[in-house]
């Protein structure tokens, strides 16, 4: 007989696993289940927004209107704002010219003059102090007034001397009040016959502003409530158009978040839109003004320019633009989509 057959034994040893590389490991399933979601929305909502400025894009003329009457609403104020703050910037060079004409009385010397003045510009509250002559007064009122002649026969000089005070610039109060506190400290010395403010004027014109800059917050306010209602008219036309599909989305579960999505972004393009038109009419309207104001400042021996919107300033304006459009958008949805139901 044959001998029987002996199998060898497997003498290869069991493939070792290979350790885990690092960086490498799955990601538990708790945490693919939440990130699934999170990039399903975020996709979601891009998708939504290139949709509706797809939308948007298929009837170009209605909307740039509708995007020019918002950008004109959102102009006006903003016109109003860059102009009073070129006028602060004026008024703040004013300041360094204001001046305190100090008349003292005419029996007080020219040399007693010199003394006050001295002592004046030891205060701290006080930068500079300029002292005008009997006689040097009595010249320039010669010259400026055309009455030489009749000055000339006068037996003695009928002017005082005058000491013209600048006020020491506090950044805190301003010059204005400086001035007004240092007015009635001068007033009050002995040797002084009169202190008068040489820049009233630009306390009334500051109180103009004042008002002015209130009326530009109130224009503002009615302005951008003339926004609302543009863009929630625009969105509640768009819903009436999209009626018949919003109820077939509704007869299929859609939710009113779902819905209301593509009205919304459609809005933040209506405000952004309107926001970027009304920042190109400040900056044309700005840059046509320039040369006439530099030949006006020419005149004055000045080289004042206009300043125009900051990075701060257009950032600001287009999220006031998106903000106002999102709503406008959002108060016409919520009221019209919840009157639409499947039939």
């Amino acid at each position: 007989m044959d001998a029987p057959i002996r199998r060898k034994k497997n003498t290869r040893r069991p493939a070792r696993k290979s350790a885990p590389t690092p960086g490498r490991r799955k990601t538990p399933g708790i945490f693919r289940s939440r990130l699934r979601p999170l990039d399903a929305w975020l996709l979601h909502h891009l998708h939504v927004l290139v949709f509706s400025l797809g939308q948007l894009s298929r009837t170009p003329f209605p909307t740039l209107m509708t995007a020019a009457v918002i950008g004109i609403a959102l102009a006006l104020p903003s016109g109003l704002y860059l102009l009073l703050d070129n006028a602060r910037q004026l008024s703040q060079s004013w300041d360094d010219t204001v001046r305190i004409s100090v008349f003292l009385n005419i029996d007080v010397s020219d040399v007693q003059a010199q003394q006050l003045a001295t002592k004046l510009q030891q205060r701290s509250e006080i930068q500079q102090v300029q002292v005008i002559s009997r006689a040097k007064a009595l010249a320039e009122y010669q010259q400026l007034s055309g009455f030489s002649k009749a000055l000339e026969t006068l037996d003695g000089n009928p002017l005082p001397a005058v000491l013209v005070v600048q006020p020491q610039l506090n950044p805190e109060l301003g010059a204005s009040q400086n001035s007004q506190v240092l007015l009635a400290l001068l007033q009050a010395l002995p040797e002084v016959d009169i202190a008068q403010f040489d820049m009233r004027w630009l306390k009334r014109l500051l109180a103009i502003m004042e008002i002015i800059h209130r009326s530009v917050l109130v224009l503002a306010a009615l302005l951008g409530l003339a926004v609302l209602l543009i863009t929630g008219n625009t969105i509640r036309l768009s819903i009436q158009n999209r009626r018949q599909e919003i109820e077939i989305n509704k007869l299929f579960g859609a939710t009113d978040a779902f819905i209301r999505r593509p009205f919304l972004y459609a809005g933040l393009w209506y405000g952004l839109f309107g926001a970027v038109i009304a920042w190109s009419l400040v900056q044309l309207a700005f840059a046509l003004l320039q040369n006439p104001v530099q030949k006006l400042s020419v005149l004055y021996q000045s080289h004042y320019q206009l300043s125009v919107f900051s990075y701060q300033d257009v950032f600001l304006l287009l999220a006031t633009g998106v903000v106002l459009g999102l709503a406008g958008a959002w108060l016409a949805v919520s009221r019209h989509l919840q009157e639409i139901q499947p039939r």
